[in-house]
């Protein structure tokens, strides 16, 4: 397994990589990657903003564009082996990376072989996708992991119509197994599946029995609103099987159910006329972003110690000839920056910036790059740091909204041995409300909020991250943060959270994984 691994990762990085036909689809809240013709491209991202705007329309949500840092990036790759092989999971058909600045989904341009009971790449993307907008939309809301997975399989299925409208509701073929074979995860076990350990079936059921219950709760007559007042009861503070007292008998819940499992589903479609599609912008990949493009891709998904140096290395050949297309020098940068060649680094950064004054990321490496060395050096001089802030502070006015000059701005002065600003501070939590899907900042933000006495402010805060199934460690320590904080003992709370992430880390990334990969349905 691990050589067929290995395998997958060097044929996915082939120079043949470097002649594909790399284009470039934007619209309002994406920007899509993709290695095909223009006009599958364009296509692509506008059926992908069809599918925000019909979430918008049948959420109520307004179709506020997020701004150029917080759309998210889908790399359209291959097969499932290369998602695999970016993953380093198996049994993965695409991953989402909740990141501030840079949120991404990995998918493939298939997935299956066709059949209608196997999980499609548009499955998979619209899964993802539902995950960034349920966290992105609802930012101070804990929802459980049973409505975590229901909501996003309950939005996986949805189609774009020939004539531009949105078919929501579909049942989930590729789930009939676990759906109809069983009860395989009872309610008494799957409302409160986020404090369990579940068995592989189990795991299965949270998907698809999630599925069934949100649809039974958002389309049968004989329980109306009673969904709103669970997700309600539980955001007022009660635990979900003190919520689920709304449902009344959980068993007669169960065996209405399994009724419902083998009826005909109800769907609704937002009409082409409700969803208003804004322009949809392709353009071709020059030569060296297509030579590159490898590169970036396993570089934004991310690297450790450990395979950051053969990146890099791979950056270094790929960029080669092009030292004067800012986009290939940038990514040169991030992949020099993680392998600690901060000197090639900042020189990358350097040549962005000349070849493309507004080149935001480079000037971030450039800094990062002087703060790892200042940090290495033990350089707390105050000039050291003023003229770093200054790089940093540039980088915000190019663009206000993007998160990680902020994030940046903040982490500086606890790397200089300092204590943050007001302004300082402010900058965090207004990065914390552009970027609310990145659990990091949103821990780092709750445990500022706590550290300044703001108790309220912190546990709304970590409930997402409490409750969020992917969250492994994450979820645990501000659980236990929560907990300390309802028995009134916030400076032990403060202790609970996890350490602050390595100072010379990207502040998106976390040293030593590959990234926080989110939903994931299982093949």
């Amino acid at each position: 397994m691990i050589q067929r691994m290995i395998a997958l990762a060097l044929a996915l990085f082939t120079p043949a990589v470097a002649q594909a036909d790399w284009h470039e689809a934007s619209t309002d809240h994406f920007v899509v990657y993709y290695d095909g013709s223009a006009e599958r491209a364009g296509r692509f991202a506008a059926n992908l903003e069809r599918f925000d705007k019909a979430l918008r329309v049948a959420r109520g949500i307004p179709a506020t564009p997020p701004g150029a840092a917080n759309r998210v990036t889908v790399y359209v790759v291959s097969s499932t082996d290369a998602v695999e092989a970016l993953s380093r999971s198996s049994n993965v058909a695409g991953f989402y990376i909740g990141r501030a600045g840079g949120p991404l989904a990995v998918v493939p341009r298939r997935a299956g072989d066709g059949d209608k009971n196997d999980l499609s790449a548009n499955a998979v993307l619209q899964h993802e996708y539902a995950h960034h907008f349920m966290f992105a939309n609802w930012p101070g809301a804990a929802f459980p992991s049973w409505f975590i997975e229901g909501f996003a399989e309950f939005h996986a299925t949805a189609v774009v119509d020939t004539d531009g409208g949105v078919v929501l509701g579909a049942p989930p073929q590729y789930r009939a197994h676990s759906i109809l074979d069983g009860n395989w995860l009872p309610l008494d076990k799957l409302l409160v599946a986020e404090t369990q350990k579940l068995k592989p079936n189990e795991r299965s059921g949270l998907y698809g029995r999630g599925w069934l219950l949100t649809h039974y709760l958002s389309f049968s007559d004989k329980r109306p609103k009673q969904l709103a007042g669970y997700l309600n009861a539980i955001n007022s503070g009660k635990t979900s099987l003190e919520a689920a007292l709304v449902f009344g008998d959980l068993k007669q819940l169960d065996r209405e159910l399994e009724r419902y499992k083998l009826s005909r589903f109800a769907m609704r479609k937002v009409s082409a006329e409700a969803i208003k599609l804004g322009e949809v912008k392709v353009r071709a990949l020059g030569p060296g972003e297509a030579a590159i493009m490898s590169v970036r891709i396993r570089s934004k998904v991310g690297v450790n110690a450990e395979t950051a140096p053969g990146v890099y290395a791979r950056a270094l050949k790929a960029a080669a000839p092009y030292p004067n297309d800012p986009a290939v020098q940038v990514v040169l940068a991030e992949t020099a920056y993680d392998a600690r060649d901060y000197a090639a680094a900042e020189a990358a950064a350097d040549r962005a910036i000349a070849a493309d004054a507004k080149a935001i990321d480079a000037r971030l490496y450039k800094a990062m790059a002087r703060m790892a060395v200042a940090r290495r050096a033990k350089d707390r001089t105050p000039a050291t740091w003023s003229a770093i802030r200054k790089i940093i502070t540039a980088a915000n006015r190019l663009d206000p909204d993007d998160p990680e000059p902020l994030i940046l701005f903040y982490r500086s002065y606890a790397m200089a041995g300092l204590p943050p600003t007001e302004n300082a501070k402010k900058g965090l939590i207004y990065a914390f409300h552009l970027a609310p899907f990145d659990m990091d900042l949103r821990m780092n933000a709750a445990m500022m909020q706590l550290r300044d006495g703001k108790q309220a402010e912190a546990r709304e805060m970590l409930r997402p991250i409490a409750y969020n199934p992917h969250g492994g460690s994450r979820s645990t320590a501000a659980a236990k943060i929560i907990a300390r904080i309802d028995a009134g003992n916030a400076e032990a709370a403060d202790i609970e959270a996890e350490p602050d992430e390595d100072e010379d880390a990207h502040p998106g990334k976390e040293p030593g994984k590959d990234g926080d990969k989110a939903g994931g349905p299982p093949v």
